[in-house]
């Protein structure tokens, strides 16, 4: 029998919550035998859901919350009056060992702050990172940071190396997952000052990373690398970008291929490479950011997933929660460190000299 895992639900996030919620547990609980759920919010509105999907409720456990945190809170205001949210219980069940990862279609902003705050950053980072799947030409990769925080400096850069490299093995089964910086060139004199100093410092870390030092923007589609490393702003923007595209190119297939008799008809013969492109292109496959770098597991859903992409947000949370990834981002965060104070001890006039 398979060990269960427990892991921590946020039954009132989301746009469409807590309906979607429970349909992504069930969807899990059909597919996989090894997960359990605390599931945080309105008892009888999760109680009611519930009586209607039996494999789901035989494995959850309701935590009644009768506050939860809208869509549209600030950061701040989550903090002032979230606690005994179901964003917030679900928090601290990762934080009181209850749980092995918490997951929340909710409010982005509340559920980075709250995170922070009940759950503290890993010793030596300075600041977390919001990482993701994203679908490319040979598969899949991890990009961070996606919004977490706006700036990066060079150290902070590497650190989100470190969390990617980690990340990408847990969840995408990578071995030995390729990294590299996002910058304008590939060539080594192209990027400003910290890209620069970040790459300097992963080939000085002996951090043993597969690094592969510069990717380009249309690189990431194309997979180039299993862990693409870039500051909040510019990776936000890139998904962003990326999400607008996939859409405008879904819905301009859509109108061609319905435009006339003739184009239905060539629809319908080419009707199961259709599905097949349909499929790899997905986005409810790639539902499910990691915050990385607190002292405990946290994934965000996307709002308005239905019950099938929030279940990939619990898979992810399962594959990351058992994975043992805060010892290992430790592990390397001290290696980093040592490698930063070697490079800032002064300089004797006889190794000058030599």
């Amino acid at each position: 029998m398979d060990q269960r895992k427990v892991i921590a639900i946020d039954g009132m996030g989301g746009d469409h919550a807590p309906g979607i919620v429970i349909d992504g547990l069930e969807a899990v609980c059909r597919r996989r035998s090894d997960l359990e759920f605390i599931v945080f919010g309105d008892e009888a509105e999760i109680r009611l859901l519930l009586d209607r999907s039996p494999a789901a409720a035989a494995r959850s456990t309701i935590r009644h919350s009768d506050k939860r945190i809208a869509m549209d809170a600030k950061p701040s205001e989550a903090l002032r009056r979230g606690k005994g949210s179901s964003m917030w219980g679900a928090i601290e069940a990762v934080r009181d060992g209850e749980a092995i990862a918490a997951v929340s279609a909710g409010n982005t902003g509340a559920l980075m702050a709250i995170s922070k705050l009940v759950l503290r950053t890993v010793e030596g980072l300075h600041r977390p990172a919001l990482v993701g799947t994203w679908p490319t030409r040979r598969g899949v990769s991890a990009v961070l940071d996606l919004g977490a925080d706006i700036a990066a400096d060079a150290r902070q850069l590497v650190e989100f190396a470190i969390m990617g490299e980690v990340f990408a093995r847990a969840v995408h089964r990578k071995s030995a997952p390729t990294v590299a910086l996002l910058n304008i060139g590939s060539e080594d004199l192209k990027g400003h000052d910290s890209i620069r100093e970040a790459a300097r410092l992963i080939r000085a870390s002996g951090l043993g990373m597969a690094f592969e030092g510069y990717v380009e923007g249309n690189d990431i589609g194309m997979g180039k690398v299993d862990v693409v490393v870039t500051d909040g702003f510019t990776g936000n923007v890139a998904l962003k970008t990326a999400e607008g595209v996939a859409r405008m190119i879904t819905e301009l297939l859509k109108e061609t291929l319905t435009s006339s008799l003739r184009a239905r008809l060539g629809a319908l013969i080419a009707m199961k490479a259709l599905k097949g492109f349909r499929a790899r292109l997905d986005p409810r496959l790639a539902n499910g950011a990691v915050f990385l770098g607190l002292n405990g597991c946290v994934v965000k859903s996307h709002g308005s997933a239905d019950g099938e992409g929030y279940a990939q947000a619990v898979y992810v949370a399962a594959d990351m929660g058992g994975s043992g990834f805060k010892q290992d981002i430790e592990d390397k965060l001290r290696i980093l460190a040592e490698v930063i104070a070697r490079s800032a001890e002064p300089v004797s006039e006889e190794d000058a000299v030599s």
